[in-house]
This record gives C-alpha cells, sequence and structure tokens, in this order.
C-alpha cells in the first residue's frame, strides 16, 4: 500500500466515526438512545437495514463464492422479498402499536417473562458470536494479505465500532450507516467497471458474460427438488424466506433499525426499498465475482489465494509437489486462453467442451494444492486455512487496482465491518439492559440509569466481540458460517414468534418447553448433518409450533 492509500483509508474511517459521535451525542433517555427518538426517515431506515446485513463478510466472501461456485447463491435471497411484505403486515403493526423497545418486550405481554428472558437469551448467544465473526472475518483476511497484526486489527476495527456506538446508540448507528453504504456503493462499482475495464479490448461485456456461463459460473435458478442440494430456487423461497422472516422480524439488530422510524409507514418503506434493492445488490455483489473469474481467464492466478497457506506449504517439504502443480496449472492456464480466445473470435461451440474439461483439470489442481497445504500444516502443527474464497477478491484488489482505490476497497471492507459490529453491538446492549436488566434485576430505576446502563453493556459487549474475534477460526466460507449460526437459532425464534402472533390458545409455559426442547433437537441435527442448513430455519420453526400445540393440549386435558 502506498501513502495515498492510507490517507484513504485512515480518512474515510475516521470521517465516519468522527461524524457519527458527534451528531448524536447526548442522549438523555431510552427513547432517544434505544429507538433513535423515532427520527429515522424511510430511506434510512432501509440502508441502515442493508448496512447491517451486508457486513464485511459479504463484500469478502461472496465475490468469491461466486468466483468458485457462480451465480448460484443469489438463490440463497429469494425468500428476502417475500420476508418484507409479511414483516410489514404483520410485525411491524403490532410492534408500533405496542410501543415496544425490543422484539422480545412484546413476548412478555403474549407470554410471560420467563418466555421474554429465553428468547432474549437465544438471540444473545447467536448475535454475540456473529458480532466477534464480524469483526475477525476482515481482521484475518486482511492480516494474511497485508501482514498486519491480526490481534491488533480485532482490536482497531473493535474499539473504532465501539467510540460512536457507545456515545449516540441507535442513531448514530443508523447515521453511520448511511455513509458507510455510500462508501461500500462506490467502493464495489468502482470495481466492477475497473475489473471489466482491464479484459482484453475485443472482450464484450456480453462475451464475458458467455465465458462465464461456458465455465457453469452463470446457472443461476437451479429448481430441482435435491434435499442435499445447497442452494436451489426452492431452498430460497422456503428455507430463505423463513431465516428472512426470523432475522428481520424478530432478530434485535434488525428490529432496533426499523423501530427508530417516524411511523408506520415509515418503517414499512424502509423494509420494501430494502426487500426490492437486496436482491439486485446481492447479484451485482456475485457479478463482481464472476467478473474476476473472467479476468483471470487471461492473467494468471496463484492456484491458492491464501498467501499464509502458500507461505506454509513453500516452507514444507511439499515445496516442489506444490511447484509442480503450480507448472500444471500455468501450463493449463495458457491452453484455455487460447481455447477462449478461438471460442470468442469463431463462436465455435464445439470448443464449450474443450473449455469445461480444461476446468475441471483447473479446479482438480487447486483441490490438490489444497490437500498439500492441509498435510503441510499439519506437520508443521500451523492452523493455516486452505480454503481460499474470502481472499480471492482481496487479492484482485491488492495486485490490480491503482494506488488509492486499493485505500477506498479497503476502506470498504471496514466500513461494512463495522456498519454491521455497530447494529450488533447496540441490539446486544439494548436486549441485555432492558430484557434481562431491567425486567430481572433493576426495576422503578430512573431514564439515565437505564441509558448509562446500555452504554455498559455496549463497551461490554464490544469487548466480548473482539474476544471471540481473537480467539475464532475460519470455517468453509465465512459468510456460510453467519448463516449456519443464524439457522440454528432463528427457526425456533420465529416459531415462537408466530405462535404469540396467530396461536392465541397458547400460553407461555407450553411455548417456554418447547422453545428448550425445539433447541436441543436442532443443535443436534445441525451437528449430525440431518439437513442442509437453510432448511433448519423451516424445521425449527414448525417443530417448537407443533411442540407448544401438543403439550398445551396435554396440559388442557390434565
Amino acid at each position: 500500500m502506498e501513502l495515498l492509500d492510507w490517507i484513504v483509508l485512515i480518512g474515510t474511517l475516521f470521517t465516519i466515526v468522527g461524524y457519527g459521535t458527534w451528531k448524536t451525542r447526548g442522549s438523555k433517555n431510552v427513547q432517544d438512545y434505544v429507538r433513535g427518538g423515532n427520527s429515522s426517515k424511510w430511506w434510512t431506515i432501509g440502508l441502515s437495514v442493508m448496512a447491517t446485513q451486508a457486513s464485511a463478510i459479504t463484500f469478502l466472501s461472496t465475490p468469491g463464492q461466486a468466483f468458485h461456485d457462480g451465480m448460484g447463491f443469489v438463490q440463497f435471497y429469494f425468500g428476502v422479498p417475500l420476508a418484507m411484505i409479511i414483516i410489514c403486515m404483520v410485525f411491524i403493526p403490532i410492534y408500533h402499536r405496542l410501543k415496544v423497545y425490543t422484539a422480545y418486550e412484546f413476548l412478555e405481554n403474549r407470554f410471560d417473562l420467563k418466555t421474554r428472558s429465553l428468547t432474549a437469551i437465544l438471540f444473545l448467544i447467536q448475535r454475540g458470536l456473529a458480532a466477534g465473526i464480524t469483526i475477525y472475518a476482515p481482521a484475518i483476511i486482511l492480516s494474511a494479505v497485508l501482514g498486519w497484526n491480526l490481534t491488533y486489527l480485532n482490536i482497531i476495527i473493535g474499539i473504532l465500532v465501539i467510540i460512536y456506538t457507545v456515545s449516540g446508540g441507535t442513531k448514530a448507528v443508523s447515521v453511520t450507516q448511511k455513509y458507510q453504504m455510500a462508501v461500500i456503493f462506490t467502493g464495489m462499482f468502482i470495481a466492477f467497471f475497473l475489473i471489466f475495464s482491464y479484459l482484453p479490448e475485443n472482450i464484450t461485456f456480453s462475451n464475458a458474460l458467455d465465458i462465464a456461463g461456458v465455465s457453469g459460473k452463470m446457472d443461476i435458478l437451479d429448481f430441482s427438488f435435491d434435499f442435499e442440494n445447497r442452494y436451489t430456487v426452492w431452498s430460497g423461497l422456503i428455507g430463505g424466506t423463513f431465516l428472512a422472516l426470523s432475522y428481520f422480524g424478530t432478530d434485535q439488530s434488525q428490529v432496533q433499525r426499523y423501530l427508530s422510524g417516524k411511523s408506520v409507514k415509515e418503517m414499512q418503506m424502509g423494509l420494501i426499498f430494502n426487500g426490492l434493492l437486496k436482491v439486485p445488490m446481492q447479484f451485482f455483489i456475485l457479478l463482481v465475482g464472476v467478473m474476476v473469474f473472467v479476468f483471470y481467464q487471461f492473467n494468471t492466478s496463484p492456484i491458492n489465494f491464501n498467501p499464509s497457506a502458500q507461505q506454509t506449504i513453500l516452507n514444507s517439504a511439499y515445496a516442489e509437489d506444490y511447484k509442480t502443480l503450480e507448472n500444471e496449472q500455468t501450463a493449463i492456464f495458457k491452453e484455455k486462453q487460447t481455447l477462449i480466445t478461438n471460442y470468442i473470435t469463431t463462436n465455435n461451440k464445439a470448443l464449450t467442451k474443450d473449455i469445461q474439461e480444461l476446468n475441471k483439470q483447473s479446479e482438480a489442481n487447486r483441490e490438490a494444492a489444497k490437500t498439500l497445504i492441509a498435510q503441510a500444516a499439519k506437520e508443521k502443527i500451523v492452523d493455516v486455512e486452505t480454503n481460499d474464497k474470502d481472499y480471492v477478491f482481496i487479492h484482485f484488489i491488492l495486485n490490480n487496482l491503482p494506488r488509492g482505490l486499493i485505500g477506498l476497497l479497503l476502506a470498504v471492507i471496514l466500513s461494512a465491518a463495522m456498519s454491521s459490529t455497530a447494529s450488533e453491538l447496540n441490539a446486544l446492549a439494548s436486549t441485555t439492559a432492558l430484557d434481562l436488566y431491567k425486567r430481572n434485576y433493576a426495576q422503578n430505576k430512573d431514564e439515565n440509569h437505564y441509558v448509562e446502563a446500555t452504554k455498559w453493556f455496549t463497551l461490554s459487549w464490544g469487548i466480548l466481540a473482539i474476544i471471540v474475534a481473537c480467539v475464532a477460526y475460519l470455517a468453509d466460507n465465512l459468510i456460510q458460517l453467519v448463516n449456519i449460526i443464524g439457522s440454528i437459532f432463528y427457526g425456533n425464534v420465529l416459531g415462537i414468534f408466530l405462535l404469540a402472533f396467530f396461536f392465541k390458545k397458547i400460553r407461555g409455559n407450553a411455548v417456554f418447553t418447547a422453545a428448550i426442547i425445539t433447541q436441543i433437537i436442532v443443535i443436534i441435527g445441525w451437528w449430525f448433518n440431518w439437513m442442509p442448513y437453510l432448511w433448519l430455519n423451516l424445521f425449527g420453526c414448525v417443530l417448537v409450533i407443533a411442540l407448544a400445540i401438543l403439550i398445551q393440549t396435554l396440559n388442557g386435558k390434565k
């Protein structure tokens, strides 16, 4: 990185943090601190909701996901628009009518205190883990690629978020997220057009899509009923809808974003705005990854994009074997480049099979490289991530973008990390202060007491998130890891809320018991891999409803 990159990066981050802290200082009551004084407009709500979900993981992992597996991941988001409509029709009017500060406050009105507390605790567990991952994800990748100290990065990101979140609460989060999203969209659009400009002059956008299509990267829709296929239209529409309902309708990190709206209409318009923009946004981010794939059909790429993995293997007894694979990969690249050029020039469809065969050989080489890296890491007793999906986009940024824009794209990644983490810390603190502390331990205190308590809980959760980030480890793919954690808990929580909304005869004891049993069963199902994780949302939701009805029926007979 050059001096200009550092100026852009540091200037962008500190401007956002400073502005958010200054603009929202001095919240005196819970209404201002937790619900932002109910002053947010619909576009602020929409961007804030989007920024909360679009963490750094989105902008690091999603392009890498498309690079390796193509556009099919977009099906995961097909349920979001449906969920937005349901939330606008059912959830928002109830939350607004009851004037709740947290989603779980409604559950005490409907059931009892223990059900409210249990649901809040389930949220705190999964969101507390996710907060650590949203800090850790960009930190470990930037650390590996740039050579920055991982622990220091975790601490710096965490402290920057804590400063303005503690100072201004919900309003600070919403205000800063508008500008963070502006930085994010600007950076991603610039990256997309630069990638395209780097392609050979005779390659049009249509040609680029054709190359991606021949390589299987443009297979967007999968209508198969293969239950083991993780991403299909059906898993997106059914499992994705239940996940989105749970996340946007019951997760306090999202609910708190739209509870800050001036009116029901502003809240609903904000969510509809998010629902309309979410799928196109994810499609575009995936398309960036596909364009990176096309770029590397004309430019050499490493056989593994993780620099720490490469360093481990090249300093091991397997270095020669790895170099042999690299030479084979180079030969495949040259042959494929010639074939693709001929394919575009002559439009000879007969070359499709040859290109696909070379792609298979290339993927086989990448898998062989991962095996060697794993063996080298095992012998050296070091923890090295062989899966390089999360490193593809950052590798392209650092090795191909002009000076200044590298700083901007790094600011995009860190802004996304900060915006998502801020929402999570804000929601974790509000839930802890109002659903657990105030309701169970410190009733009848003045407003200032609860504001101060929420600030201290924000600081505490921020420190805990930094600790989680410092001891976390990489999974197969970071964006999947966050969604897996959510899917383990979200179905159960959504089921509790649906029982509250639509099953008027079900009482708190039945729901409380059913929720505990369901959570245990869902964790067991995930551990033994009963089904793809998206379906856990539907499974948990249906199970808790069925168990609650059964328990209530048995209690009624007694």
